[in-house]
């Protein structure tokens, strides 16, 4: 699935959440943080407000972009972990992210138990012959 969110002066934050009783695995990748039509000559930062292992707020800048010097900003697929918010903690926008949600379903564990060779199943291999010289 396609992400894009846009951040501006009247909407500083954009936060992409799942649903906590889903059962999937979620990823999103952010791939492109721009600068777009109408923005500004000044510094616009973008940073990633997320969670830590002691569940702590952090934030972390993640693109610094001024119109005429750096309008565009190629993160290579940026992976972070649902739930995340994006704020403009600098400048007015509009700035567009741009990125992927891929969602992962999570196999039944019974299906996993099923499918599980016990030692006797298994094929017994011959045993490696040094080579001849």
């Amino acid at each position: 699935l396609l992400l894009g969110c846009e951040l501006t002066a009247s909407t500083k934050s954009y936060t992409f959440q799942v649903d906590e009783d889903d059962d999937s695995d979620h990823i999103l990748a952010l791939s492109v943080v721009c600068l777009t039509d109408g923005a500004k000559d000044e510094c616009n930062v973008v940073e990633v407000v997320g969670r830590n292992h002691e569940n702590q707020e952090i934030a972390v800048p993640v693109a610094n972009l001024k119109l005429s010097c750096q309008p565009l900003l190629s993160l290579d697929n940026f992976k972070l972990q649902p739930p995340v918010t994006f704020r403009l903690a600098a400048g007015s926008g509009p700035v567009h992210l741009a990125g992927w949600h891929r969602i992962t379903h999570r196999e039944d564990a019974s299906f996993e138990e099923d499918e599980d060779l016990s030692e006797e199943d298994e094929e017994e291999l011959p045993p490696i012959m040094p080579a001849k010289k």
